[in-house]
């Protein structure tokens, strides 16, 4: 009979053991859930877009540079 993997899962800020059954997860506290928050209200986190080609993006740097002088 094949044993199931047992998963540590941690929080994302301090890095202690959050359970999945926590109010908070998947932080280990509210102190940590605030913490994230803040730092997604202040900017801390960005969604940036990825570059598909990057030459492509390497093309429009140059032209916005010429089109600036």
């Amino acid at each position: 009979m094949p044993r199931k993997r047992s998963i540590t899962l941690r929080c994302p800020i301090c890095k202690k053991p959050a359970k999945t059954s926590d109010a908070d997860f998947p932080f280990c506290s509210e102190r940590c859930r605030l913490i994230d928050l803040g730092k997604w209200a202040s900017g801390g986190y960005v969604i940036s877009s990825p570059v598909d080609d990057a030459e492509e993006a390497i093309a429009d740097r140059s032209s916005d540079t010429e089109d600036s002088q």
